[in-house]
């Protein structure tokens, strides 16, 4: 499922000439590319969308690719936006889902420049691709290579929402069986939990925030290791620290799942941030206007090792990412 392991992204990767006015080029763990225009930078960022709800598929596709340009503290602006469906797939199929990007520009204050539509024999199921761009001050960017030794490693949401989420809105008669029909109908009215533009931006502008990323595809393992290797740091995480659904308890019993699992479970919304180890008042009061009680879950330090503790037992974090969405949304136990 999803990425490349970073040895082939690397290797994808070798063709790319570097150019004096690309300031962060295509690299692992960088999930936004920045370029000078004038004396600003340009944060621009591509997602693709496929099997998700398809009630909410236009508003994940712009929130997907906007949430990352926020995370390197640029306000998403402007996007392009590809809509591809098999040979079959009816015109109101892509009216529905454009009618629900056009509702997400809106509420983000982006605008639809350009894009494509179009039906294709070999296109089994329907794709999007957003590409979105921010402009940023060059002294305001972030980006996931700041991580200090000493910053507090903040959870802003809890990880495997998205999963459990999804998994309610798309296998709902297994959910129910999983969490019951009261907690599936709570479950399903938070997809919206699966954007972070705005506490992002909202974090950007403390000024105390060294690092940021979402923890999408492989949860929080991908996360983690990712900000360490950019940032060339190691860190100590907590177990019983980490925010985890209720639901996830159920999710872990009934698809029987390891640790490793659970932390790498896709967590789309949910920011890991890197931040000033005497901001953490400041972080609090700026994200409580968005709904959200940000959680301390480690710190980042010096000597790069990457550990976790549980039940007083330290060991080494994960270093691959085992995400079991695929899986779990197929409804195969």
């Amino acid at each position: 499922m999803g990425k490349l392991s970073t040895e082939n992204l690397n290797k994808l990767l070798e063709c790319i000439k570097p150019d004096q006015t690309v300031i962060i080029p295509p690299r692992a763990g960088f999930d936004s590319g920045v370029h000078l225009i004038g004396d600003k930078y340009l944060v621009i960022s591509t997602d693709p969308c496929i099997g998700v709800p398809e009630e909410w598929f236009g508003w994940l596709l712009l929130n997907y690719a906007a949430s990352d340009v926020a995370l390197f503290g640029a306000r998403p602006r402007y996007c392009t936006l590809n809509i591809l469906g098999h040979q079959d797939t009816r015109p109101t199929a892509f009216h529905r889902i454009m009618n629900q990007a056009c509702r997400a520009a809106d509420e983000m204050g982006m605008a639809i420049i350009t894009g494509h539509t179009g039906r294709y024999e070999d296109i089994p199921k329907i794709i999007g691709v957003c590409t979105a761009y921010g402009i940023i001050d060059q002294d305001q960017l972030i980006t996931p290579a700041g991580a200090k030794p000493g910053d507090l490693i903040i959870c802003t949401k809890p990880i495997g929402l998205e999963l459990i989420v999804n998994f309610a809105l798309t296998q709902e008669k297994a959910a129910k069986k999983v969490f019951g029909t009261r907690r599936v109908r709570e479950l399903k009215g938070l997809v919206k939990m699966q954007t972070c533009v705005n506490e992002a931006l909202s974090l950007a502008g403390t000024g105390f925030v060294h690092a940021m990323h979402d923890a999408t595809e492989g949860g929080l393992v991908a996360t983690m290791n990712e900000i360490a290797e950019a940032s060339q740091v190691g860190f100590n995480l907590e177990f019983g620290k980490i925010p985890f659904p209720r639901a996830s308890h159920d999710l872990r019993d009934y698809f029987r799942l390891s640790d490793t699992q659970l932390l790498s479970m896709s967590s789309t919304g949910t920011i890991i941030a890197a931040v000033s180890s005497k901001s953490l008042e400041a972080i609090e009061k700026t994200l409580r206007p968005n709904g959200i009680s940000p959680v301390v879950i480690g710190v980042f330090s010096k000597d790069q090792r990457r550990r976790l503790s549980k039940d007083r037992k330290e060991k080494q974090f994960p270093r691959a990412p085992r995400d079991p969405y695929e899986r779990i949304l197929s409804g195969k136990a």
